[in-house]
């Protein structure tokens, strides 16, 4: 197992390396959007507006949209701390963690399938099992990276840009900002990639042919993270969020309350619980599935 594991790392070298580096790019150009708004265009405009009267303008009617987007009614976008951290909940950020996990997880085993090598692979004396087993040391070892590649892209852009003002301490001495405080909220990035993931390994292990998978995969998160925005903004679909993994994607409010748990029918859930548990059980249905099914030839 320890040769297809190097195996497999060997594969998503590339691939592993261009996410982890657009990741931490974003974070880069995030901390000196972040710079530009709370430095320069706010002081600015405060000058002759009051900030909430400029709030309402710009969130008013379709600007909730936006706003909801940004992380909702509790981020003050005149405070660093707030805009850096909408870096780890933009939609652009979400989109790359989600086309990892699904890409990765659909290939690997249904892409297998389609391509015909699992055939191959399994002629070799190792278990079905171990070959997921392997794909999911896979992730152990991937996740960590992309995560750090988001924290290293915030302490690049505090470098790069200079020491980014957060506000002031009751004592009237500035504050600057310091990365290590977005570290509890990688917690919950690697929550969101080891769920997608082990949801999708689950379909792929289901499969035949990777496009399908994927394309399945692709649909189901695209449609949870649809209900989860709309839910936001319009009440008759909120009870339905809850039943979607970006209900649980939670990392501003780790970072600025250290909230670690969402309020459901049941009471408050942790986040981190509940995308572990659905990381694990996907992964144990893909284990069920894949050791009991017959094989299909290659095509």
């Amino acid at each position: 197992m320890i040769a297809l594991v190097r195996k497999l790392l060997r594969d998503l070298r590339v691939p592993l390396v261009v996410v982890a580096l657009l990741l931490a790019a974003f974070q880069v150009l995030w901390a000196r959007v972040s710079q530009r708004i709370t430095e320069e265009l706010v002081p600015k405009f405060t000058a002759f507006l009051p900030l909430g009267f400029i709030r309402n303008a710009l969130f008013e009617g379709t600007g909730r949209l936006m706003e909801t987007l940004m992380g909702g009614e509790s981020i003050d976008f005149s405070r660093a701390l707030d805009m850096l951290s909408v870096g780890y909940v933009h939609p652009l950020v979400q989109s790359i963690l989600c086309i990892w996990a699904v890409g990765r997880a659909a290939g690997a085993l249904a892409g297998e399938i389609d391509r015909g090598t699992l055939e191959l692979l399994l002629a070799q004396p190792i278990a079905r099992w171990r070959v997921v087993a392997a794909h999911g040391v896979v992730d152990v070892l991937t996740i960590p990276l992309l995560c750090l590649s988001l924290w290293a892209g915030n302490w690049a852009g505090i470098a790069i840009f200079g020491e980014i003002d957060w506000g002031s301490a009751d004592n009237g001495h500035l504050l600057r900002a310091d990365p290590r405080i977005f570290a509890p909220g990688l917690w919950n990035v690697a929550g969101l990639l080891f769920a997608v993931s082990g949801a999708t390994m689950a379909l792929s292990a289901a499969g035949r042919f990777r496009g399908r998978v994927m394309a399945t995969a692709v649909l189901l998160t695209l449609l949870q993270y649809l209900v989860n925005v709309i839910g936001q903004l319009w009440p008759a679909v909120e009870g339905l969020r809850p039943l979607t993994l970006f209900y649980y994607y939670q990392p501003q409010q780790i970072i600025l309350a250290n909230r670690w748990s969402v309020p459901t029918v049941l009471g408050p859930v942790n986040v981190l619980l509940v995308l572990a548990g659905v990381g694990a059980v996907g992964y144990l249905a893909a284990l069920w599935t894949f050791c009991r099914r017959d094989l299909p030839a290659p095509l």
